[in-house]
């Protein structure tokens, strides 16, 4: 209207629909980010925990979360006391049981495979019989069990009598029997298809008794 006022127009009114959608966005992410944080932070503050790599003859022997292929030879192990043989506890070096399994140390015992020793490394190194006894003690007292040792008054969890005696046989698989062993039963490099028996006297079981590889090893 000519001469008048004009009336005051109103602001509009804004809608929901109105909000920018880069804002939309940008918080989309950032919660994104937040969510990814916490989660990050949770997983990684659990503590992981395992059997302890083992300090051995050359270097250490870790348990590794799956089989070593590179390396693959067997040995057998004979313990025996008052003319009896004892077997090995299958799944020595295997934590968590071989039905599920959570690692292996380079040197274990399978319940397919009695008494046998496998060495299954990745790469070619010497291991040795108190190795071995190391692996068995520290998998033994991690998981609550007794001490598992190979010294002048120990194997594995006998005890050497003040009138007994060690007598340690090694047959090389060679066709010349088995040998006695004069020195350290510790020292004693495990070979393929080695045979290593020791026996609590007396009585003296010689020779000691045969072992057969299964077919295979």
């Amino acid at each position: 209207m000519r001469g008048g006022k004009a009336k005051p127009r109103r602001a509009p009114v804004k809608s929901s629909t109105d909000i920018p959608i880069l804002a939309i966005v940008v918080g989309g992410v950032l919660l994104a980010v937040f969510i990814g944080l916490l989660i990050y932070g949770a997983v990684n503050s659990k503590t992981t925990t395992g059997p302890p790599a083992v300090a051995a003859t050359n270097g250490s022997i870790p348990c590794d979360h799956g089989e070593q292929t590179q390396i693959h030879y067997h040995a057998a192990l004979q313990i025996m006391e008052q003319g009896t043989v004892h077997p090995l506890p299958s799944g020595i070096g295997i934590q968590g049981g071989e039905t599920a399994p959570q690692c292996f140390y380079w040197l274990h015992v399978h319940a397919s495979s009695p008494d046998v020793i496998h060495i299954e490394s990745p790469a070619d190194r010497v291991f040795t019989l108190g190795d071995f006894f190391k692996v068995w003690d520290t998998f033994s007292t991690y998981n609550g069990g007794p001490r598992e040792l190979l010294d002048s008054t120990h194997v594995s969890t006998l005890t050497v009598g003040a009138n007994q005696s060690i007598v340690v046989y090694v047959d090389l698989g060679d066709g010349k029997g088995a040998k006695v062993w004069d020195g350290d039963p510790n020292k004693i490099v495990l070979k393929s298809h080695e045979v290593i028996t020791i026996e609590i006297t007396p009585p003296t079981t010689n020779p000691p008794p045969p072992f057969t590889f299964q077919q295979g090893l």
